[in-house]
């Protein structure tokens, strides 16, 4: 025999207010994406810039072949950058637009899946969030370890 919380037969049901939130949620995040991809697009672009003028441009200033390399490791990471963006950017598109849908249609399954594509943000976002503070702390312990074999 199942014993059946009274949570598990609950249903949610939006109210106007929550309905009003949720669309005015989903202009904001639409319009913080389509900043983000015009940013990635300067990420991008600014690439491109690194790999052709950027590396002629440091060879010039003296660096020799050094600079090449060094305009070709910016344009790769200015590129690895723009990846990692792309995605957080993305799912907060997607979010806002099937969010808006969801709403104009009061369609369930589809504000199921903004609310994974948000889910999906922050979840991205989080775990980026960690490996940069991992970074910041093994840099850190780097740093400390150098100072102290030099004392």
């Amino acid at each position: 025999m199942e014993d059946n919380s009274a949570f598990e037969s609950f249903e949610l049901q939006l109210t106007e207010g929550a309905k009003a939130f949720l669309a005015e949620i989903a202009k904001w995040a639409r319009f913080l994406a389509i900043i983000g991809f015009v940013f990635l697009g300067i990420f991008i672009l600014f690439a491109l810039v690194m790999f052709t003028t950027g590396a002629g441009v440091l060879m010039n200033s003296g660096m020799g072949a050094m600079g090449a390399g060094a305009g070709a490791i910016m344009g790769v990471y200015l590129l690895i950058v723009a990846l990692l963006y792309f995605f957080p950017v993305r799912y907060l598109y997607l979010f806002a637009i099937k969010a808006k849908k969801a709403l104009a249609e009061s369609n369930s399954e589809r504000l199921e899946e903004s609310f994974s594509n948000l889910k999906s943000h922050y979840k991205f976002v989080g775990i980026l969030m960690i490996i940069v503070l991992a970074i910041y702390a093994i840099s850190l312990l780097i740093i400390i370890a150098g100072v102290a074999a030099s004392m």
